[in-house]
């Protein structure tokens, strides 16, 4: 990583159990946030995103993505990242870009990006439709389990 990356935590599953993993007390003294995840789920699954544990309608998200059978732009929807990250036979990889997450005066966006080795790529933009300041956010799955060795780095960017 660049210089202006800062490693704030890391987590990696260790065992059979983890659907979901919540980076919290996340700092406000960077400009960006980058959430860098690799490995594979149990079973083929969508993976989500959440912030400051809110889980109403407060998201929206615009995507195009490619399997290996078609191509989509995906529309939209009132989440903040769906499929991003969701094959079980391979190795996947996703970074979410959280952009000015601690301004308190505009809502949030986030650039993503995800590819799994055998299957898809995704690319999308999402919105929190909130002002407040990113403290958490969560990465979860909610009909699958993260497999053993997976792995979730939160970065943050100085003077982006």
């Amino acid at each position: 990583m660049p210089k202006t990356y800062e490693p704030i935590a890391t987590y990696t599953v260790s065992g059979s159990s983890t659907t979901t993993y919540t980076f919290s007390s996340i700092p406000g003294t960077y400009t960006d946030l980058v959430l860098i995840a690799s490995g594979s789920l149990t079973t083929d699954a969508d993976v989500s995103i959440r912030v400051n544990g809110d889980t109403a309608v407060n998201y929206s998200r615009t995507r195009m993505w490619a399997s290996t059978a078609t191509a989509s732009d995906g529309g939209t929807g009132d989440y903040f990242s769906g499929t991003v990250w969701y094959t079980s036979t391979s190795n996947n990889n996703a970074i979410f870009h959280f952009m000015n997450y601690s301004n308190t005066t505009t809502y949030k966006s986030v650039l993503s990006r995800s590819n799994s080795t055998n299957t898809m790529v995704n690319s999308q933009i999402s919105m929190w439709k909130s002002t407040a300041a990113i403290t958490s956010i969560t990465v979860g799955v909610f009909s699958a389990i993260y497999s053993a060795g997976s792995t979730f780095t939160l970065y943050g960017i100085k003077a982006a």
